[in-house]
């Protein structure tokens, strides 16, 4: 693909997003801009990823040709390539259920999508600090949108407040994350990254500059210590975006992550030793968090938490074997997690309740979403032939090169725990007897008729069960899970190719200076 066509992945969502609000309340018109948009978006990087797959590379434009510096840098290889693909696939199906569920049903829905598109797809190509601050926000304030479209009308305790700390804490992070850029800036004289490549590694002011920055992304993240706002903000939205933004936000800021420290530190190992210690930390609080809680987002939401200290020790560790396990991960645990969020959804959306021992005998009442979930379970858990067991164990094989013990002793306990919890979920809400709802169901109110749940989550009656297209997002992402787990060679390839560009960034830097 041609360094020119990268600015479409913003442009053109922004564009169509324009189109969409200007013809007004036209619902059919908004699924299609919205379906043709994602379908052109995931087919351009699938291109891109088979271009890279040959052997790597980069290819990288700046707008308007301005000089190196002034212009705002679009750059692909092939782990931002695998990341659009992903963020893309992922965006659809979550729109697919949110159509589904009766959460899209509003005229702003799919124009705040296509903006948040433009956001993430911006913050994975540009090569420019300040443009990801700019791109970060492009892709915040859509969601903020979102979050409140989700709760209809007049939200709950929770979900009010759910939001205002979502908002507030971005707002906190994206400041941080300002100064850090502004601090770049004039210790270096530039937020170019292709500029900046090594400048951490040499220069402590570069360097303590860039670590505000990764400290703002960390929050993002939802890193140790500040990692609790996570659990209390995504369950507190509808179940689709809760799906939609697991994908994408804490995802991007892993991603800038990856980036960062390994153009503008050169994967200076003498500050390893935190991120390994960081790591273990939010692996344990996020495991541990899951413990108590009563609904099945909560316990999926703190357990994203942990999985998230999985995925930043592949950069932690730096090496070849790291860094393609934790892009491995990272891009399993995209797919799995949103299918877990989509399968308990479905049944939240559908019965009206996410509380674990609410429901009971689902497994037999709703197979197909049992089935997805039970996938999806145990490949979060990182049992073999799924694609957790393979993320898990290159992960603890690259630890154990690098003497990492106590890494690999955490990474094990922590996953014996999410299996138990995995349970948790399957006895309290898939097993027993479907005869009967348990006492916290909400009450049968005729069929087809409304009921809406303590939660604030409306459902039809009992009466009928889980429609094709409801379960269909848990189903084909549950899916997409399993066809990793036996198509492990492939995915371990592109992901050892794309950590081969972050250990070498000459290439990436080379194509963003002669763009």
């Amino acid at each position: 693909m041609s360094g020119a066509l990268l600015p479409l992945f913003v442009a053109l969502p922004l564009l169509v997003s324009a189109v969409l609000l200007i013809v007004g309340d036209r619902r059919v018109l908004h699924a299609v801009g919205l379906l043709a948009t994602m379908l052109l978006a995931i087919a351009g990087a699938v291109w891109l990823v088979t271009d890279f797959a040959g052997g790597g590379g980069a290819v990288a434009h700046g707008v308007a040709q301005w000089p190196v510096g002034i212009s705002i840098p679009f750059v692909a290889d092939m782990f931002a390539a695998l990341m659009l693909t992903v963020t893309g696939v992922l965006t659809l199906v979550c729109s697919w259920f949110a159509y589904a569920s009766g959460r899209a049903a509003t005229v702003y829905f799919a124009p705040l999508v296509l903006v948040l598109t433009a956001g993430v797809n911006g913050a994975l190509l540009t090569a420019d600090l300040f443009n990801l601050f700019v791109f970060i926000e492009v892709m915040l304030l859509p969601s903020y949108g979102l979050f409140v479209l989700a709760a209809r009308h007049r939200g709950t305790e929770r979900q009010v407040m759910g939001a205002r700390l979502y908002v507030t804490l971005n707002l906190l992070t994206s400041t941080i994350f300002l100064m850090g850029v502004g601090f770049i800036y004039g210790t270096a004289g530039t937020v170019n990254m292709a500029e900046l490549a090594g400048r951490a590694a040499t220069d402590g002011t570069v360097a303590i500059s860039t670590a505000v920055c990764l400290f703002a992304l960390a929050i993002k993240a939802a890193v140790v210590p500040i990692h609790g706002w996570l659990a209390v903000a995504y369950p507190a939205t509808s179940p689709a975006i809760t799906a939609l933004f697991s994908g994408l936000h804490t995802k991007v800021a892993i991603y800038a992550i990856y980036r960062i420290y390994a153009v503008v530190f050169d994967g200076d190992t003498h500050w390893l030793w935190i991120g390994v210690a960081l790591c273990c930390l939010t692996m344990v609080a996020g495991v541990l968090g899951a413990v108590g809680e009563k609904t099945t987002r909560s316990v999926l939401a703190f357990h994203m938490i942990s999985q998230i200290g999985y995925i930043l020790l592949g950069v932690a560790l730096f090496t070849l074997a790291g860094l393609a396990a934790g892009i491995f991960y990272l891009l399993h645990h995209m797919i799995v997690k949103a299918s877990l969020f989509l399968s308990t959804g479905a049944i939240e959306v559908r019965y009206g309740t996410g509380r674990i021992g609410a429901l009971s005998g689902m497994a037999k009442r709703e197979p197909v979403i049992a089935a997805a979930f039970f996938v999806a379970a145990l490949s979060l858990a990182g049992l073999p032939p799924f694609s957790g067991f393979v993320a898990k164990f290159s992960l603890i094989l690259a630890a154990v090169d690098t003497g990492h013990v106590i890494a690999v002793i955490v990474m094990l306990a922590v996953s014996l725990v999410t299996l138990l919890s995995m349970l948790k979920i399957w006895n309290g809400v898939f097993w027993g007897s479907a005869e009967a709802p348990a006492p916290h169901a909400p009450a049968p109110a005729g069929d087809g008729a409304v009921a809406t749940a303590s939660d604030g989550v409306v459902a039809t009656a009992s009466g009928r069960r889980i429609s094709a297209a409801l379960a269909g997002p848990a189903v084909v992402t549950a899916c997409l899970t399993l066809a990793l787990g036996l198509g492990a060679e492939v995915l371990m390839g592109v992901s050892t190719t794309a950590a081969e560009g972050l250990l070498d960034t000459s290439t990436y830097v080379k194509a963003v200076m002669d763009s």
